[in-house]
């Protein structure tokens, strides 16, 4: 263990790493349950999506603790399963089998960016305020769905959206479980998330809104999801702009994920890089592939495991304990699929808002900057994609630029993107 993590030239002990792992895997523990929800609106058998959600966490996890030590712990991305679920499958109507395919693809071209090179040059060009503006718009959009699925919000002919029935009592009592995991949150207390939900899905058994299946069981079969990807469908054009859109969230969502943790962690360099940088995002391209094959979106790093470093973690068997838990969980299957979806919508809205969190740090003093971030973000929610939205950002980024007489500081990357998006508006 010791030649592995190398425990002690990071000042750290077994049992240090141990505990953070557990820290982290209690303040993302609630993946195991939203996850498979989401995915169910998109037509994926619930119990499959649970096992994928599960096995997709744990690998990448190893994979991250023996490829880059890092106590960064991986699991399907929020906002890129709602992407996944309600606009890519729900909106566009492509299947979901093509719709893993598309992400499939995405980690294969994620993985050869991270292996030509490429990588530094299109993370390193994308400017900080269109990196903030897709993170909050991401989280704009999970929140939208959120506030839907509490019942909070609903359609309307004339005005597009209006306020649910307040009174009814699945909103009642996830709004009680949103106030529950954000005092907790305050309080700082690990699996403040988890549980919540399972709190407000509780409330839920006297009023039969929720139906217990059990809690421990053999795990539901893998077959419905496993290697079930279409990516013959995933190569034809139309869906040629959704890989993209998996490949560029995922890699903006782990370069600021990666470099927010080692940074707390206390690994980055004065001049700001990242030892190992090049094998976190191996790990992070090979459990995208890989989740997507077992039947799940895009795996991703997980920003919660802050909460772990903060306990004390410092390298890869803190993330290494966090894929232990993940195969441990998955004889949890009975009681993730009874969680009904008021339950989890308290935790899709808390996140929203952690994720909206990033415009602080707009430069709000420069049009330039904060309008084109402004504008992505609030275009994913009202446009329902995410796809959309970082087109729009870019676009108007690479335009304001210009007309302010500021072109030169718009970087080749950015041009990149921005013509690929009027290219595919236009052949919309």
């Amino acid at each position: 263990m010791e030649r592995l993590f190398r425990l002690a030239e990071n000042g750290t002990t077994p049992r240090r790493e141990v505990v953070a792992g557990l820290t982290t895997f209690l303040t993302m523990a609630y993946i195991i349950v939203v996850n498979p929800q989401i995915l169910s609106a998109a037509g994926i058998d619930q119990g499959a999506a649970f096992v994928a959600t599960c096995l997709a966490a744990a690998i990448g996890c190893i994979l991250m603790a023996l490829l880059a030590n890092y106590p960064i712990a991986l699991a399907p991305g929020m906002g890129l399963n709602a992407y996944f679920a309600f606009a890519v499958v729900g909106g566009m109507g492509i299947s979901w089998q093509v719709a893993l395919g598309a992400v499939f693809l995405s980690g294969i071209i994620f993985l050869a960016v991270s292996l030509a090179g490429f990588r530094k040059w299109l993370i390193n060009g994308i400017p900080v305020s269109l990196k903030l503006g897709i993170a909050a718009g991401i989280g704009l959009f999970l929140g939208l769905i959120g506030l839907e699925n509490l019942g909070l919000v609903v359609d309307h002919p004339a005005t597009l959206v209006t306020m649910g029935n307040v009174r009814a009592a699945p909103l009642l009592l996830g709004c009680l479980g949103f106030v529950l995991i954000a005092g907790l949150a305050a309080r700082n207390v690990p699996g403040g998330i988890i549980i919540g939900i399972l709190v407000t899905a509780a409330l839920g058994i006297p009023f039969g809104l929720t139906k217990l299946n059990g809690v421990v069981a053999m795990p539901p079969s893998l077959a419905p999801t496993f290697l079930q990807m279409d990516i013959a469908g995933a190569l034809s054009l139309g869906v040629a702009g959704i890989v993209f859109t998996f490949f560029l969230v995922d890699l903006l969502d782990n370069a600021g994920t990666l470099i927010a943790t080692t940074h707390r962690a206390g690994f980055m360099q004065p001049d700001g890089t990242v030892p190992r940088l090049g094998r976190a995002l191996l790990a992070d391209s090979g459990g995208a592939i890989l989740g997507a094959a077992l039947g799940t979106s895009t795996t991703t790093s997980y920003i919660e495991s802050a909460a772990g470093i903060q306990a004390g973690g410092r390298t890869g068997l803190t993330a290494l304990t966090v894929g232990v838990l993940f195969l441990l969980a998955l004889f949890l299957a009975p009681l993730a699929t009874s969680i009904p979806a008021f339950a989890t919508a308290p935790a899709l809205v808390f996140v929203a808002c952690l994720m909206a969190h990033s415009l602080r740090d707009l430069a709000w003093d420069d049009t330039t900057e904060y309008l084109p971030a402004m504008l992505g973000a609030i275009a994913m929610p009202f446009t329902f994609s995410i796809a959309t939205g970082i087109g729009i950002g870019f676009i108007a980024y690479v335009a304001i630029k210009t007309v302010a007489g500021r072109p030169g500081e718009v970087h080749g990357a950015v041009w990149l993107i921005a013509a690929l998006s009027v290219v595919k508006f236009a052949l919309a």
